[in-house]
């Protein structure tokens, strides 16, 4: 059936909690190219048939005209699904690089398993735009949006982030389950990783 395959790769867009990436279908994907492939073959083929019969294919209307036209609107059905798989998809690798942070090896290896090669290297390259951007503007988009009363918090480290970590100029040791006074701006990132927690109250 014409685009069946398309429409279960666009499906898979709306399986798991929303925003949240599934593993990348290469396999699919490849299956959908290939029959756009197939229906453009198809189309010329037909096109070419009626042109050799000395048919006018925009006003015959026999069976070649109606095969040529289901293979026509199925290739652009399935272009539509792939771009709106790979659109979406790219759309929540930006998301990332605002909720976790802007380098690769930040995302955690879960979610770096379900990208493509093709899709960290757009990772990546986002993430460096981004970064251009802020360091010309001298501000980090990455912090709050909303001023907090506080610029410093007391957070808790959930996992063992290291030793030797500078934030403000000075080295800190981040043992597990030890509490600092940090500058949010600092905590940020270690915070949307998950290696740390705000402590309220």
């Amino acid at each position: 059936m014409h685009g069946r395959l398309a429409c279960r790769l666009v499906k898979e867009l709306t399986t798991g909690e929303k925003g949240q990436l599934q593993p990348f279908n290469d396999d699919l994907l490849n299956e959908v190219t290939k029959e756009c492939s197939e229906n453009f073959v198809v189309l010329q083929s037909l096109i070419r048939k009626m042109q050799e019969e000395g048919l006018d294919f925009q006003t015959t209307r026999n069976a070649d005209h109606y095969g040529a036209l289901i293979n026509h609107l199925s290739l652009i059905r399935n272009k539509r699904c792939l771009m709106a798989y790979v659109y979406n998809r790219a759309e929540m690798i930006q998301n990332l690089a605002w909720k976790v942070g802007l380098r690769l090896f930040e995302l955690p290896e879960e979610i770096q398993e379900k990208l493509s090669h093709l899709e960290k290297e757009y990772f990546k390259r986002h993430s460096a735009a981004l970064e251009s951007y802020m360091s010309k503007i001298d501000l980090d988009l990455n912090v709050d949006m909303v001023p907090p009363k506080d610029p410093y918090i007391k957070v808790r480290v959930l996992d063992d982030v290291g030793e030797g970590i500078v934030v403000s100029d000075k080295a800190a040791n981040f043992a597990r389950h030890s509490m600092h006074f940090l500058k949010r701006t600092d905590a940020e990132p270690y915070i949307s990783r998950g290696l740390m927690e705000e402590l309220t109250g």
